[in-house]
């Protein structure tokens, strides 16, 4: 009797740990279930709600109270879908929704979640106890919330996106992302994981991903002075020695001087400009394993430890950047340190703080941790590739629209052509040389000196703005202009702002001046404000785009009121905003700022395509027809190196449109104080030619600096190498112009990615996650750039699953393998995927020259392939009205035969015949890419379907 009682009470334990979650736990709804976790602990969530958006897009909000829903979205716009079928099934405590796609289990008792494919694997799961996931704060007024999520992730998971990043990561697993809007720096809270899923943090304020702990300062390890007395670092300062003075020698516990603010705490007396610190000694940690860095820095800067080099740079010292760096520390063991800094500017930024090692658990974690928020949300994106997650993430964020053609073109700009005269007698000199452009920019200052936000041309410099954009018209180019959310204070359109208090004030009041003549107050515009975003678009309306201005730049959209000032006070010179604290919506300004032109633009030139240049960027910028680039970046080979992984980074946080500097922006003393002569001259031209190689295969090809001038004709003379390198590329960006505008059509008609980083389709080769240096440009075309000085050769890896060709000579190279390419100073290696079918259109001067009514189709053996052709009414949104046309290529491998397909579609203007050159490229049958070269086969086409055998 009594094994029987136990027995039966084993049996109740048993069958109570599994009980069915009660009708007080969960509620399901048309698109959601409601969870009230049974075990709700302080700093849990009150309620999880999961919520359907698609088969393979799932919302998890969590809130922290009885408060009934979210906030708006500014980042998400396509939640409200048609809901697809889907079912919730109870087992035990566990609750499972499942879609076509994807099921997703919910505890009842804690509210963690799990998601899996359709076959049940495991993708990722909320990382249950963790952390506390909301801690209330106030700011200002407002109760709100820290929130923080982390995920369990798999051992061999690799992590990409979340905007643009200066510090040559290509994968962030094991590190800290900051995503704080800076200039160089575009934070988008959109997570890719390598196994094909991603994660939108619905947050709009300042927020790390990663490993969120909080940096340590350098007192936090036992320190010694260079002689191994303990307490400090030593620290030695010499002054420029015009100045005369003698070195300042003293400890020092941190090495913090990362902030305007901050730059009291130099010794006084000490020089920056022409000055140099050294800071020397011994580092101990109290554990053993990986130490991970960060150094935001600008001037020259060296870092070793224990004698070995891990970080040489340089920065222009008003704006610095962010580097990263590791290093195994050993439990007790005094690690030699060593930092030496040239400060290079009156004003000059350097700081060094650390992570120390992870513990296992947590490093099987990544995490999200936001200053702000009422509720905990993200949504969880599935796909079968990496595409497919691109394509969710726009389905919630909104489509990026088909660029105009001539965004596709080369871009000439500088900082700055000061007159009218000088803008057009360098678009006048493109058109003498016959060297292709399409667009020409006017960056800031056109104004008179005190005029800032204007929007108003000093006509001492441009006298007859109308008739500038008309002759910049009749060359055959568009105008670009710089247009920044500024207003001096006093101005006529700082009054009309002020007046309906559309403006931060802050900066007023502290009478914060800038660094234009003796200096003149200023501040920015609330871009949260609909009255705010209505006003700006029509004072450019009235100002500019009536002159006839096609397109815009918006700089400085971080926003950038102040640089260089604490994070705590860049949020309290935004503050408030119209829809509450600064610190709440800090990271989304961009967002709006770009909203104003986009939506005014398309209500009052709704037949003109809008054109935006950004140098920030946030969650769903892709949608306001914006592109962005990498702000203002220094002039140098590594910093030419860091720009490639992000690039693709931005690329893979559903931003299709990206360009950086070529050239880079800001330039060291050696290269333009005075002009730069014999070495420093050839360095210079090597740096620009190398650039502008990369830059012809980026999605945005665009030249941009200060001084040297960076036109061509002003960096090199015709007969030198990089002259003839510059505009070759050039030239073939404009022959290749049929496959590059076919990727912009991609873009907005299958939510296409341009420039894509390998792991997208080569995805099941694991040796392609952490390569930050290559990418494909299009589905054909494999590009390795070259960012080191003298180089004649670089290392690359080819893909595996497929074989490869030289784009220049034809041969073939079987994929799967690391090799060592040619790439003399005129040449950067490319490759073609084998199965390629590229096509190429006739030599251009500007992308509307001509049609391309006889098309050179290069076609690549190896494997079965297929492009398809698309062409629109190329400036308009017609192609949104079902105005465009496709013609498919399909090349069969086995029978070696390609086939034209029908043409689809029809636009106004619309080529009825043309004619397609084939040249078929094989294994055994290299060949060169030759323009002039005798095609293998020649095919008249007049939209019927073709099939042709290519051997």
């Amino acid at each position: 009797m009594k094994i029987r009682y136990t027995f039966l009470f084993l049996l109740i334990l048993l069958l109570s740990a599994f009980q069915k979650p009660t009708d007080a736990n969960f509620k399901k709804m048309a698109d959601k279930v409601l969870v009230r976790p049974a075990k709700t602990q302080e700093g849990e969530p009150y309620s999880v709600r999961i919520r359907v958006i698609s088969d393979n897009i799932i919302q998890v909000l969590a809130l922290p109270d009885s408060t009934p829903g979210a906030t708006n979205s500014l980042m998400v716009v396509g939640a409200d879908k048609p809901l697809p079928a889907w079912k919730l099934k109870k087992n035990g405590e566990t609750l499972r929704v499942l879609t076509k796609e994807l099921q997703v289990e919910i505890a009842a008792s804690t509210g963690d979640v799990i998601f899996r494919d359709k076959y049940g694997r495991e993708l990722v799961k909320e990382a249950s106890g963790s952390h506390p996931g909301f801690s209330p704060v106030t700011y200002g007024s407002e109760q709100t919330y820290q929130v923080q999520q982390a995920f369990q992730v798999a051992d061999d998971e690799a992590f990409y996106g979340l905007g643009q990043h200066q510090a040559g990561l290509m994968n962030y697993r094991g590190w800290q992302v900051d995503l704080t809007q800076y200039n160089s720096v575009a934070a988008v809270p959109f997570l890719v994981s390598s196994k094909n899923y991603g994660i939108l943090w619905d947050n709009n304020s300042i927020t790390r991903f990663g490993d969120v702990r909080p940096y340590r300062q350098l007192s936090d390890f036992a320190l010694y002075d260079k002689y191994g007395n303990p307490g400090a670092l030593t620290a030695t300062y010499v002054s420029a020695e015009k100045a005369g003075k003698a070195p300042v020698v003293r400890p020092e516990k941190q090495l913090n001087y990362e902030f305007l603010e901050q730059q009291k705490d130099f010794p006084e007396g000490y020089a920056l400009q022409g000055g140099n610190v050294t800071w020397e000694g011994f580092i101990q940690s109290g554990e053993t394993g990986t130490h991970r860095f960060l150094m935001p820095a600008s001037g020259y800067v060296k870092v070793w430890l224990d004698g070995q080099l891990l970080l040489d740079r340089w920065r222009e010292a008003w704006n610095p950047g962010f580097s990263n760096f590791k290093y195994e520390l050993q439990q007790g063991k005094k690690h030699a340190l060593k930092i030496e800094w040239q400060p290079d500017g009156g004003q000059s930024y350097i700081a060094l703080r650390y992570l120390p090692p992870q513990s296992a658990a947590a490093a099987s974690t990544v995490s999200f941790a936001s200053e702000a928020g009422d509720e905990r949300n993200y949504y969880f994106v599935y796909g079968n590739n990496l595409d497919e997650v691109i394509r969710g993430y726009r389905e919630l964020t909104g489509k990026a629209q088909v660029m105009p053609k001539w965004a596709m073109g080369f871009w000439q700009s500088r900082e700055r052509y000061k007159t009218q005269d000088e803008l057009l007698s360098v678009a006048q000199e493109f058109r003498r040389r016959q060297i292709p452009i399409d667009n020409i920019v006017l960056d800031w200052s056109y104004w008179e000196e005190d005029q800032w936000g204007s929007q108003q041309f000093d006509k001492s410099r441009f006298p007859d703005p109308e008739g500038m954009v008309k002759q910049v018209h009749d060359l055959d180019m568009q105008l670009m202009i710089s247009v920044w959310p500024k207003f001096y204070e006093g101005i006529d359109n700082y009054k009309l702002f002020d007046a309906k208090g559309l403006l931060y004030k802050k900066s007023i009041d502290e009478g914060i001046r800038d660094w234009i003549g003796k200096g003149y107050v200023s501040t920015f515009y609330d871009a949260f404000n609909p009255e705010g975003r209505q006003l700006f678009w029509d004072l450019l309306k009235i100002n500019l785009q009536t002159k006839g201005i096609d397109a815009w730049w918006l700089d400085a959209t971080e926003p950038d009121i102040l640089s260089n000032t604490t994070i705590e006070h860049r949020k309290q010179l935004m503050n408030p905003t119209y829809l509450g604290p600064a610190e709440k919506y800090f990271n989304a300004y961009p967002l709006m700022n770009a909203k104003a032109i986009y939506e005014g633009q398309r209500r009052d030139f709704p037949d003109k395509r809008v054109f935006i240049l950004t140098r920030s960027a946030f969650g769903g910028l892709q949608r306001y027809g914006a592109a962005i680039w990498s702000g203002d970046i220094a002039a140098t080979f590594e910093e030419l190196g860091r720009q490639i992984p992000a690039g693709l980074n931005a690329s893979l946080s559903g931003i299709p449109y990206w360009t950086t500097d070529i050239g880079g922006f800001f330039v060291e003393d050696k290269y333009d104080r005075p002009a730069p002569k014999g070495e420093a001259l050839e360095e210079w031209r090597e740096l620009n030619t190398r650039w502008y190689q990369y830059g012809a295969f980026t999605p945005l090809y665009r030249s941009h600096g200060q001084k040297p001038f960076r036109e061509v004709f002003n960096i090199a003379p015709e007969d030198h190498k990089a002259y003839q390198s510059i505009v070759y590329y050039n030239r073939l960006r404009y022959r290749l112009m049929p496959y590059i505008y076919s990727l912009t059509g991609q873009v907005y008609h299958q939510d296409g990615t341009i420039m894509r980083p390998l792991v997208m389709d080569f995805g099941q080769d694991k040796i392609v996650r952490n390569i930050s240096d290559q990418f494909m440009f299009g589905p054909a075309l494999l590009i390795n750039p070259v960012y080191e000085a003298n180089a004649t050769t670089r290392s690359l890896y080819l893909p595996a699953g497929t074989g490869w060709y030289n784009l220049y000579d034809g041969r073939y190279t079987p994929g799967g393998q690391q090799l060592t390419a040619a790439a003399p100073y005129e040449t950067m290696p490319i490759y073609v995927k084998a199965g390629a079918i590229i096509p190429y259109g006739p030599e251009l001067q500007y992308t509307g020259e001509k049609p391309a009514d006889i098309i050179t189709l290069y076609v690549y053996s190896g494997q079965d392939g297929r492009f398809e052709l698309y062409e629109d009414e190329n400036t308009n949104y017609n192609y949104e009205k079902g105005k465009f046309a496709t013609i498919p290529f399909t090349y069969n491998d086995a029978k070696k035969q390609l086939t034209i397909g029908r043409r689809e579609g029809s636009f106004e203007g619309m080529l009825q015949n043309r004619t397609f050159n084939i040249i078929y490229v094989d294994s055994n049958k290299p060949r060169k890419l030759d323009f002039e070269a005798k095609p293998d086969k020649v095919v008249q086409y007049s939209g019927k379907a073709k099939t042709v055998k290519l051997r």
